[in-house]
Order: C-alpha cells, then sequence, then structure tokens
C-alpha cells in the first residue's frame, strides 16, 4: 500500500517558517537540494494546502528563467508533471498538472492509497499535515533539521497531536549542519 509521507525543513526549536512567515533561513544547499530532488523521484502526488500551492506555483515557469541552475531544471522536470492535489476554501481553479481536492482529505487519501503503485503520496503544509496527522494517515515523518532556532512560527508538528511513537530509518549529515532524517510511525 502507497505510504503517506510529511517532508519539511524544521529549526531546532521546531518551526518550519520564522515568527515573520519567512524561509529565508532554510535556503538549501547543493546536497540538500539534491536530496529533495531524490526524494521527489519516488512521489506519485502532491497534497497541499492553498498557501503551499501558491509558493509552488514559481516553477510553472521558472525553466523560463535564465538564472536557473542544472538542479532547478532537474526539480523542474519532476514537480511540474507531478500530480497535485490542492485544499482550498478560497480557490475556485489551480494550474499545471494540480486539481482541487473534492473530498475530504481523509477521504481523498484513502482514494489514493486504494490506486495501484507504490509511489508515495507526499503532504505539504503545515496545516494540511497537522490534519493528516490527527487522523493518523502520514507513515513517514521526513525532516531537514537545519541548525538554527528561530524562537516561535509554525510548528512542524501542530500542538495538542495525540502521542505517537517513531522509529528513526536514517540520519544523513549534509553541508551546512543540516541533518536530514526520516522517523517511521509506529502502529
Amino acid at each position: 500500500m502507497r505510504k503517506v509521507t510529511y517532508s519539511m525543513s524544521m529549526s531546532m526549536d521546531g518551526f518550519i517558517t520564522g515568527p515573520d512567515g519567512g524561509i529565508d533561513w532554510s535556503v538549501p544547499g547543493d546536497d540538500i537540494y539534491q536530496a529533495s530532488i531524490d526524494e521527489a523521484k519516488t512521489l506519485g502526488v502532491q497534497l497541499m494546502g492553498r498557501k503551499l500551492y501558491e509558493v509552488m506555483l514559481y516553477w510553472e515557469t521558472a525553466a523560463d528563467n535564465p538564472e536557473s541552475t542544472k538542479l532547478d531544471l532537474d526539480w523542474i522536470a519532476l514537480w511540474n508533471p507531478l500530480p497535485k492535489v490542492v485544499f482550498s476554501r478560497t480557490l475556485n481553479e489551480v494550474q499545471g498538472n494540480a486539481r482541487l481536492a473534492t473530498r475530504s482529505l481523509g477521504e481523498e487519501i484513502q482514494a489514493l492509497k486504494a490506486q495501484d503503485g507504490d509511489t508515495e503520496i507526499a503532504i505539504g503544509g503545515a496545516d494540511l499535515a497537522a490534519q493528516a496527522a490527527r487522523l493518523g494517515l502520514i507513515d513517514e515523518y521526513r525532516i531537514n533539521l537545519f541548525p538554527i532556532v528561530l524562537g516561535g512560527g509554525t510548528p512542524y508538528f501542530a500542538p495538542g497531536l495525540a502521542r505517537t511513537n517513531l522509529e528513526l530509518l536514517f540520519a544523513q549529515e549534509l553541508s551546512g549542519g543540516v541533518m536530514r532524517l526520516c522517523y517511521e510511525v509506529k502502529r
């Protein structure tokens, strides 16, 4: 059965954005970028909320940017054709290879898990991931742990989640002291 993954960068004190909503602290080095590209190769679909969808719209036209690097182009080649399901109460339409969710998060995940294949279902965005975690739908947590304390912002793990036991699948040190961590939910 297909697994559901939640992958984001996180500060040492547990935040995915700073107090001002910024992510400038998490600019990836080439090895971190390559790890994200390698992870994207395992995906069959990306689920995301409106905020992340709007941020990621940049990639729809990034190939036209003369400053795009080889890593950018590798990412674009994977990201743009990847099917995306956007959960939003305010959007009426989406672009690229995306569709608006027509069912609840649980129903969408259940339908995607029932499909053939072993590609992963990725959850993007803190709010959507919190909903999935509360429903017990996340199978793996993947964290790029940056050596910085932000003092506030959007937490990787939403407050009020039920106790969840995790098992470390791997840990890898990357440039700049970043640790790439992957934990499986123990059921």
